[in-house]
């Protein structure tokens, strides 16, 4: 992601095209947006921090579902490699970090970098939606006898939130990428 940030600067430093190709200066700066929201803000920021901090905070041994953990870590490799798979076959898809539709239809893009895409992002949401499961039951259930709701720690309070929220929108965001999948082909 930080790679890909160098790059979109070193674009704008100069007047005219310095990487020589506006598709892949299109294709960095999607791979930058989706690197950073779905590779390093969800799995590093919830993940990360939370697996350290919300079993600290709340006085427990481990989080609730320790190997659902684990599952929800490796999967994210494999979505990454995929986003990879995406940016490198055939000139890789450009549409911009939101994948409107118009530019991520068959006749926007028609090889094979918008469904590698699609199908990261399936499996990234997959990894999100079970860390979220493991959070909010861990931040819900397994409080200690002396943490109320009212006693708990507002950052163990806002990952059960933002799981909540993870758990409702990633449904919605694998239903519109199914469509969109079902649209291209």
């Amino acid at each position: 992601g930080t790679g890909f940030s160098v790059l979109i600067r070193l674009e704008l430093s100069a007047p005219g095209s310095v990487l020589g190709d506006y598709q892949l200066y299109n294709l960095i700066v999607t791979t930058h947006g989706l690197i950073m929201i779905f590779f390093l803000v969800m799995p590093m920021m919830m993940g990360g921090f939370g697996n350290w901090l919300v079993p600290m905070m709340l006085s427990l041994p481990d989080m609730g579902f320790p190997r659902l953990n684990n599952v929800s870590f490796w999967v994210l490799p494999i979505s990454m490699a995929l986003l990879f798979c995406s940016a490198f076959s055939e000139g890789g898809f450009g549409g911009g970090w939101t994948l409107y539709p118009p530019l991520s239809s068959i006749m926007g893009h028609s090889g094979p970098a918008m469904d590698f895409l699609i199908l990261s992002l399936h499996i990234g949401g997959a990894s999100s939606i079970m860390a979220s499961i493991n959070f909010y039951s861990t931040w819900g259930n397994m409080r200690a006898g002396c943490h109320q709701f009212y006693r708990v720690p507002l950052f163990c309070t806002s990952i059960g939130v933002t799981s909540f929220l993870l758990i409702l929108a990633m449904p919605v965001l694998a239903g519109a990428l199914t469509m969109l999948l079902t649209d291209r082909n």
